[in-house]
């Protein structure tokens, strides 16, 4: 066999790391220097490959048989079954009961064919996508304060020379390792700052001198926000000269945290007075970045605290400098570029408003369809699923593993259940699949062209570097074939570098504008931020923001007293990622290194409440409130506070941590409560204790040797990784 190969990006997350799949018979990945791995992978990139000739992956369609089995059909039959199961529906309840739940690692190409899809061809308002689990927050907050919501609006590489680096609800030790690289010099000054309820391995980081692990309870990151910003104003750590140049809104946000006295701080938060001062000092001292990830979100009051730390970081001076800035980091894939071009229920592509009438005459255009003929916006993705098998009769499902991610998930089955056509795109059977009427089998990310736009709103090129299996086809063509099926306005291109062309030209004028990039030349090499019109634009905020008047807006917000959800027992749960693990495991619990590593969920309790509930190390306890129960082994460990207890969102069944949380919303962005559920912990006693507990790597490997003080590049390499 002719040896080929490809230069390309990781399938996960939104680091996006570059390597090359090299195809022999076999099928290999090796990491390639580029500015965010600099040649490291994490232990799924090195295994993903792995996923590309699994005995698992789906060859042909599968339709459900009157016997309730699942059995292989042809491609015509599958489809003409879709394109008949949307047209009846349309037929009988109108456009709105056909819905579109997509996914933020679908490509740039495919996430704005799928908003195009339901949008003309299927004429429905009802498509949101799984980022609305994990970007929305922090995206209405950068939107209302910037004008704009990009990731990071500066390349990752500028983090490299940061003296002080605050992250708050992230473990990118676990989430994205080669990240870690860009965290060393601020380790080295001893400015790694990470806020979390549990030693997580990014807050083990901060011993030894390398910083300070801010360890406030759960939920309480937005009252510790405006206590630090309260410190800082109080202090006369405010850059005031910045404030009054490049802000607006500054008394009332002054005002807001008034009543955050470091002393009221500390009893909310359990973060010591002292420790918050020297924090707020430390921000002020310049060279200075604030990150966000989603422990600061995925709360009912997620946009308030992600509007927080903005608040801070513009107080301080911080955003739009060269040397210091906020950011929040995407999760998937394609978070940022998922979300940017259609998925979401409210955007045409560009991130425009779909109710902007200027914008949807111009993408109508794009289309060549009428614009008062394109639906008003939908509803976002936990009030979608809260319609299936009532006003929503079909749903597709693409590049989403819902029963398994969504909040309250049992719910969620029962909802799915009760439809009447469930139409799964997928490359496994995922728990989702399985439910599905029809499941259509698709390619994976080494079988496929297109572009993903990484956690820096950088643009980059992913390359087929073999063919896929006989019978899996692209999203692309599915939605070609369905639509003609359908008798379809428009046109639809099955090739992805006309279909990014077309992209472009209905990004152009918008805030995310692709317009001045092709495929041809993005696979020159060139740097390729957006928004990109003629040239690249690595620092959006250097000479302004996004508004009007070129200011960004301070935006008071307030600590809400908790609220009657607090409810359903006497812990706290907070819930998260393994290492070695990835959202909703379809892919990572499918590699057998992976999955031998974190072969199933492990509740992590602190020892004082494992006494006190008579729970020993490795015995199986029951995870309980008034929504279901999870069984998991116990990790009884020191790294948790005494109140709380964690549980990863990667396994199904009695496993699913989902079963617990609960389906109720930020008001703004609509982001469900992920990691401040109320439970209790039983021991199960009629379960014999079982294999010990794997705890999570300390220590993270990079070339030459652990990242400690002395350390402030390299890379991650297989072996340093498994050591």
């Amino acid at each position: 066999m002719t040896m080929s190969s490809a230069d390309t990006h990781c399938p996960y997350c939104a680091l996006q790391c570059a390597m090359t799949v090299i195809h022999d018979g076999s099928t290999t990945v090796a990491g390639r220097d580029f500015p965010t791995n600099r040649g490291g992978l994490c232990a799924k990139g090195w295994t993903s490959a792995e996923l590309l000739a699994s005995p698992q992956r789906l060859g042909m369609p599968l339709t459900r048989r009157p016997d309730g089995t699942l059995a292989e059909t042809t491609w015509d039959e599958a489809l003409d079954a879709v394109a008949a199961a949307f047209r009846d529906t349309k037929a009988a309840h109108g456009a709105d009961a056909n819905a579109i739940f997509g996914g933020g690692g679908l490509t740039n190409e495919k996430a704005y064919q799928l908003g195009k899809f339901a949008r003309v061809a299927l004429g429905t308002s009802r498509i949101d996508y799984n980022g609305r689990f994990c970007m929305s927050s922090a995206a209405a907050a950068s939107n209302r304060a910037f004008g704009m919501d990009r990731g990071l609006p500066f390349p990752v590489t500028d983090l490299d020379d940061a003296r002080t680096i605050l992250l708050l609800g992230s473990n990118v030790a676990a989430t994205m390792p080669p990240f870690l690289a860009h965290l060393a010099g601020a380790r080295a000054n001893g400015g790694l700052m990470v806020v979390d309820p549990r030693r997580s391995a990014t807050a083990r980081l901060t011993e030894d001198g390398a910083g300070t692990h801010l360890q406030a309870a759960p939920g309480t990151d937005l009252p510790l926000l405006l206590g630090l910003t309260h410190i800082v104003i109080a202090e006369g750590l405010a850059d005031r000269a910045y404030i009054e140049e490049r802000t607006t809104g500054f008394d009332a946000v002054r005002r807001s945290v008034a009543a955050w006295w470091p002393e009221r701080t500390s009893t909310t938060t359990g973060v010591p007075v002292a420790q918050l001062r020297e924090t707020a000092r430390r921000l002020a001292a310049g060279r200075t970045y604030i990150l966000t990830g989603r422990g600061v979100e995925q709360h009912v009051d997620g946009t308030a605290t992600a509007t927080a730390a903005i608040n801070l970081a513009l107080v301080l001076g911080l955003v739009g400098r060269e040397d210091s800035g906020y950011g929040t980091l995407t999760g998937q894939g394609n978070g940022q570029g998922g979300r940017e071009h259609g998925q979401k229920a409210d955007q045409l592509p560009g991130y425009r408003s779909i109710r902007d009438p200027e914008a949807r005459r111009h993408v109508a255009g794009v289309w060549g369809v009428d614009h008062d003929d394109l639906p008003d916006a939908g509803i976002p993705a936990t009030a979608l699923l809260g319609e299936l098998g009532g006003p929503v009769k079909t749903l597709l499902v693409a590049g989403s593993n819902v029963v398994v991610s969504a909040p309250d998930v049992e719910a969620v089955r029962a909802r799915l259940e009760a439809l009447d056509t469930l139409i799964v795109c997928d490359f496994f059977l995922s728990e989702t699949a399985e439910l599905a009427d029809i499941v259509l089998p698709v390619l994976q990310w080494a079988e496929e062209e297109g572009t993903m736009t990484s956690l820096e709103g950088r643009v980059i090129r992913r390359r087929q570097a073999l063919p896929g299996p006989d019978g899996a086809r692209s999203e692309l063509w599915i939605m070609a074939e369905i639509a003609r099926r359908l008798g379809a306005a428009s046109t639809w291109s099955t090739n992805p570098a006309e279909v990014f062309d077309e992209l472009a030209r209905a990004s152009e004028g918008g805030i995310a504008d692709y317009s001045g990039l092709s495929h041809a030349l993005l696979d020159t090499g060139i740097e390729a931020y957006w928004p990109y019109r003629s040239e690249s634009t690595p620092r959006p905020f250097a000479e302004g923001f996004a508004h009007a008047d070129g200011l960004a807006r301070l935006v008071p917000v307030e600590a809400a007293p908790p609220t009657p959800t607090d409810r359903g027992g006497d812990l706290t749960l907070v819930t998260g990622r393994y290492l070695q693990q990835y959202q909703s495991g379809t892919q990572t619990r499918r590699v057998s290194e992976l999955n031998g590593a974190r072969p199933e969920a492990q509740l992590e309790i602190h020892p004082a409440t494992a006494s006190r509930l008579g729970i020993r190390e490795g015995a199986l306890v029951a995870v309980s409130n008034e929504r279901g129960t999870v069984r998991a082994r116990a990790s009884v460990t020191t790294d948790i506070r005494h109140d709380t207890v964690f549980l990863p969102f990667h396994y199904a069944g009695d496993e699913c941590a989902n079963r617990l949380t609960e389906a109720r919303v930020d008001p703004t962005s609509a982001m469900p409560e992920f990691k401040r559920t109320r439970v209790t912990v039983a021991l199960d006693a009629t379960v014999p204790v079982a294999r010990p507990t794997a705890h999570e790597p300390v220590g993270v490997s990079v070339a030459g040797g652990p990242i400690d003080d002395a350390g402030r590049g390299g890379a991650l390499t297989k072996e340093g990784l498994h050591a």
